[in-house]
């Protein structure tokens, strides 16, 4: 575990817990070795600190590639940060960039550590699930670890987006683990990949009891409007 996880998990970690009580159920299911992909619902940047802080084990997260390239103090305590909590840039601009994520993340997951991705590719803008891109299918299949369902309730209340931090006493926050879907043996075509991340999106729902959109998370500039909702 890198030694800046190592000191959040000692010092963040009980602070949240203390502050928010949070509701942990299925972590049964959360194997104690070897490599596995938590997909998880994205309600609000709180998800990723409630992720880490109940999950005994390392989780390395993907974080936007900007974060590492940052100039000037800010930009250097940035980097300092991520890289020392062992999280996984992402390229934004898509193509061959993009790729380099799932390319850093195999390795990872075949030497048997943890990583967190959120299919829908975003935060809900209006807390329904939206529709999961195929990526931890993807990487299900290349790096031959198991996925597990992650649930996440209340985080958007403690930190709506817009704010922060997030703030005690607005939500009760629950994280639901579900049982660990082996993709093994799955072929990684198109169709197929687009099958399992049907299969994964249908347990996180099952874990959350969220309205589902079959349709691709709008960008926030675009939030769904509330007259828009049935669309």
């Amino acid at each position: 575990m890198p030694l800046l996880y190592t000191i959040g998990k000692l010092t963040v970690a009980p602070a949240l817990r203390l502050a928010f009580r949070p509701t942990v159920e299925g972590l049964e299911h959360i194997p104690e070795t070897g490599g596995a992909i938590f997909a998880g619902n994205h309600l609000s940047v709180a998800d990723e600190l409630f992720l880490g802080t109940v999950v005994p084990r390392h989780l390395a997260f993907w974080a936007k590639s900007e974060y590492f390239k940052g100039t000037g103090p800010k930009g250097a305590f940035s980097k300092f940060v991520l890289t020392g909590l062992g999280a996984i840039p992402v390229e934004r601009a898509g193509g061959r960039a993009a790729l380099s994520a799932f390319d850093a993340a195999i390795p990872v997951l075949k030497a048997g550590d943890l990583v967190a991705v959120y299919p829908e590719g975003t935060r809900s803008p209006d807390g329904r699930l939206y529709r999961g891109r195929t990526g931890a299918a993807r990487l299900a299949v290349a790096a031959g670890v198991p996925v597990i369902p992650v649930g996440m309730l209340g985080t958007d209340k403690a930190q709506p987006i817009g704010t922060r931090v997030p703030r005690p006493g607005r939500a009760k926050i629950t994280v639901r683990f579900g049982k660990p879907l082996d993709f093994t043996g799955r072929p990684d075509d198109r169709t197929s990949l687009r099958e399992m991340t049907d299969e994964i999106m249908a347990e996180i729902q099952k874990l959350t009891g969220q309205e589902y959109v079959p349709r691709y998370a709008p960008p926030r500039a675009q939030s769904t409007a509330p007259d828009d909702r049935s669309a």
